[in-house]
């Protein structure tokens, strides 16, 4: 099996749909990314990077249905699959492995 490979925007995007839990569209995945990160971030980008990461398989998303505040438009609604559960884990290890690589003397 081929080890997952996540871009740094790809890994926040997967991350941040994990933590809206089912309640994942584009603009509340943009507000949160620039709530936790302090970037501004383009919904064009959100939007180019979910298509990834669903081509990817690691993500899956449905249509919500129309509301009235949206002028009777829909929302899609993105969710993590079990692949981007597993890519999220393997990084999030791998990373941890690196992390407690580093000697005390080894930062500034």
């Amino acid at each position: 099996m081929n080890r997952p490979y996540l871009g740094e925007f790809e890994e926040l995007v997967l991350l941040t749909v994990a933590m809206l839990n089912g309640q994942a569209y584009g603009v509340a995945i943009l507000e949160e990314i620039e709530k936790q990160t302090g970037r501004t971030v383009s919904l064009s980008a959100i939007h180019a990077t979910l298509q990834r990461l669903e081509e990817k398989g690691y993500l899956t998303s449905k249509m919500g249905g129309a509301t009235a505040e949206r002028g009777g438009r829909r929302k899609r609604f993105f969710t993590v699959t079990v692949g981007g559960t597993r890519a999220l884990e393997e990084i999030h290890t791998t990373r941890n492995h690196l992390w407690n690589q580093i000697p005390k003397t080894g930062l500034a």
